[in-house]
């Protein structure tokens, strides 16, 4: 066998799988298990401990997303205090070749293994089979890059464009952009704080406080719970309770918000549309989309993804598409794992 380590190596979880790679292009998956990684002093440990519960020999190539910066083959992560170097990893697991790659350029390679049952599509388009790919994707930032193809390859290049200014065209998201800056007391939005989970705090916290909506008592106890927990380990995810009161109809406020959220949100992908024209696809990737996915299609995302004037016919040739498949970024290490 033809043996690949792959990992989405993140601040709380961490999951390893074993591929087989004899049949290229068939990546036919021998062992997979997910670690808490707070449980490891290191990466090194981790891996041992997976290939020993596999009962495999040692891989001939490996490659790990990691959720933080990748800088000359090194990488240290942003929640957790693992400090990873290639030449050591190598070293010490034995394998030859072992490669980390930032854990959205592992979605964007992950596209390239995605099947019909893993994309929900919400605009055909038309696809040019040559063009770039984008990739966009809010979860708990919001990430972007783009995929180009060169000769039989795709090449996967992250971008920081989740940084770039939150752009209001409404009366409404003028004032949301003033509301953020008197609260945090900042120069400048990036459209992060808007279209991302904590954006979509933000986005609710904006609506109660000018009083868009009434805040509904358990809606109300969950925000102070979350708020009462900072510094420590938390136990509430203020943007999945409003998503999913938002999705069941519950909650006025909620539904508000993630209506605003959804717009916000094409309105962004729509602007990196025309900055790339992906012609190869649009994916929206991360944890968010796949699940609001019917408020998603409800609110419009597409029509604030085109409404961009003159250029309106040209976003509508665009294939849009919802990553569904959540371990795309460990397909994605498994295919750059493949190419070393």
């Amino acid at each position: 066998m033809n043996l690949l380590l792959a990992g989405d190596i993140g601040g709380t979880k961490t999951i390893l799988r074993l591929v087989d790679a004899s049949e290229k292009p068939i990546l036919r998956t021998i062992h997979e298990q997910s670690y808490r990684s707070a449980d490891f002093i290191d990466l090194v440990p981790m891996v041992r401990e997976f290939l020993t519960t596999a009962n495999a020999e040692t891989p001939q190539k490996a490659c790990f997303g990691i959720a933080g910066p990748v800088v000359d083959n090194t990488a240290k992560l942003t929640n957790l205090a693992w400090y990873l170097d290639c030449d050591r990893l190598q070293e010490e697991l034995g394998i030859p070749q072992v490669s980390l790659i930032n854990d959205f350029a592992a979605v964007g390679y992950g596209i390239l293994g995605l099947q019909a049952q893993d994309i929900s599509t919400l605009q055909p388009g038309k696809p040019h089979l040559e063009a770039p790919i984008a990739i966009i994707g809010a979860g708990t930032g919001l990430g972007q890059g783009f995929l180009i193809k060169q000769g039989e390859y795709y090449y996967v290049y992250p971008s920081e464009g989740g940084h770039a200014d939150f752009a209001p065209r409404t009366e409404l998201e003028f004032q949301l952009l003033k509301y953020l800056l008197d609260k945090h007391d900042i120069q400048r939005v990036s459209a992060e704080r808007v279209v991302s989970g904590l954006g979509i705090l933000s986005i609710y916290q904006f609506l109660r406080d000018r009083k868009i909506a009434s805040e509904s008592p358990e809606i109300a106890q969950a925000m102070r719970t979350w708020e009462q927990q900072a510094g420590q380990e938390k136990t509430i995810d203020p943007g999945a309770i409003i998503g999913q009161a938002a999705t069941s109809g519950s909650d006025r406020l909620c539904e508000q918000t993630i209506q605003l959220f959804v717009e916000a949100y094409g309105a962004e992908a729509g602007n990196l549309a025309l900055k790339l024209l992906p012609y190869g696809g649009l994916y929206i990737a991360g944890g968010i989309a796949p699940k609001i996915l019917p408020l998603i299609q409800k609110h419009d995302f597409l029509l604030h993804f085109s409404q961009k004037g003159r250029m309106r016919s040209i976003l509508e040739d665009i294939p849009v598409h919802i990553i569904l498949n959540q371990q795309v970024g460990l397909i994605g290490a498994a295919i750059c794992a493949a190419r070393l």
